[in-house]
């Protein structure tokens, strides 16, 4: 450096940069402005990770992004999109305040086959999900044609467990039909208590550039009167994070919280079932295993207090149910199965809410009888097929 600069210039200089930070730290605390800190762990020329800590602490509105694998020229690495890290970290608005409806951008095709193909791509081959529908006739088909390609079209059904099932349904939607379905989902998820650690570009902020929204009425208001599919789960956490013995078991309130808005606006309510979480993991730590070991018991009482109670009107265990994360233990994988069934109108509110926990019900029931007639329910079976065959896998013989 000294070849370049002189000593007398180089060294003004180094104490001009010195001064010039110490006046900028002192007045990190005043900024008032959102900030996004995208920072490397593997940047060899500047402490990214540390200095990213740094602002993290001394800002008021900063959000952190790492990552881990990336170098110092993060943005020009292949595999980064700064308008996905913005999309995800809930940064792209059209005016100050966000609106999770009116803001959203839908995927690209990169983003689409990042997520799918890297993001939860284990999980996807694993699965092997097997996706069908109900037609007008009362005929079930494989794939999605039963379902209408025009919204508003509200699917209601059953939570699986962590919500497993979740990226199936949104892929089968995007790569059958070109329909992007927003899932309507724990506040929890935008408000970053469920980060990691780490604060990496991770589930959560997939989540979001896919199309998950909070849930709230305003929201499902918007999504139906832009004439969009969404989805809904009247069982939220309680179903995704149930106890042993509880799997395919619907947790509903009693309240039909989304007919009459769906009634509103004339949209069609596909109620659906999914099964196979059983096929995945055991289920070997549940709310209450965690609860009687000293430590772990204080961290879900933590993360409790802190929880955004979504239905404070709703009394029983749906309203009351404790964000924690079950222990499991993986197993040889098996298979996830979809059924979706349309509902004709009813005009009794009430009894259409309990036509629609029926239908929910009926589709379980079918999936679990069924999949015992898949031949290639197990992933080695399916393994040796798309050796010889290719990759689509048969499945049972559809009624």
């Amino acid at each position: 450096m000294s070849d370049i600069i002189p000593k007398d210039t180089l060294l003004w200089k180094l104490k001009l940069l010195k001064s010039a930070s110490a006046y900028a730290n002192s007045r990190l605390h005043a900024v008032k402005a959102e900030v996004l800190v995208l920072a490397s762990g593997k940047d060899n020329m500047l402490p990214s990770e540390d200095e990213a800590k740094r602002l993290n602490n001394s800002l008021q509105n900063c959000i952190v992004r790492n990552f881990k694998d990336n170098g110092h020229t993060l943005l020009l690495e292949e595999g980064i999109s700064l308008l996905t890290i913005i999309k995800g970290t809930c940064k792209y608005r059209r005016s100050r305040k966000l609106d999770s409806v009116a803001d959203f951008l839908p995927p690209s095709r990169q983003e689409f086959k990042y997520a799918f193909d890297q993001v939860v791509g284990l999980l996807r081959v694993a699965s092997s999900s097997v996706m069908l529908s109900t037609l007008e006739d009362g005929k079930i088909v494989k794939g999605l044609a039963g379902v209408p390609n025009e919204g508003p079209v509200l699917l209601v059904g059953y939570h699986m467990l962590l919500g497993f099932e979740l990226y199936s349904l949104v892929e089968e939607f995007l790569r059958e039909k070109n329909i992007m379905v927003h899932g309507i989902a724990h506040p929890e998820i935008f408000l970053g208590r469920l980060e990691n650690s780490s604060n990496e570009f991770g589930m959560t902020d997939w989540l979001k550039v896919m199309g998950a929204v909070p849930v709230a009425a305003r929201n499902l208001f918007k999504l139906l009167s832009t004439k969009s599919h969404v989805l809904l789960y009247p069982g939220g956490a309680r179903e995704a994070l149930h106890y042993k013995g509880e799997e395919y078991k619907l947790f509903w309130p009693e309240q039909q919280e989304f007919v009459r808005m769906a009634a509103r606006f004339g949209a069609t309510i596909v109620p659906f079932g999914a099964v196979g979480e059983d096929d995945i993991a055991d289920l070997v730590l549940d709310y209450k295993d965690l609860m009687s070991i000293p430590v772990i018991n204080d961290y879900v009482r933590e993360l409790a207090r802190d929880t955004v109670n979504i239905r404070d009107e709703t009394r029983g265990e749906v309203a009351n149910q404790a964000l924690f994360f079950p222990g499991l233990l993986p197993k040889v994988p098996g298979r996830f199965y979809y059924l979706e069934v349309s509902l004709k109108d009813k005009e009794n509110a009430n009894e259409l809410y309990l036509h629609i926990k029926s239908q929910v019900e009926r589709c379980l029931d079918y999936l679990l009888k069924k999949r015992e007639e898949d031949p290639y329910r197990n992933i080695i079976d399916r393994t040796a097929y798309r050796a010889v065959y290719g990759d689509e896998v048969p499945t049972f013989k559809l009624d």
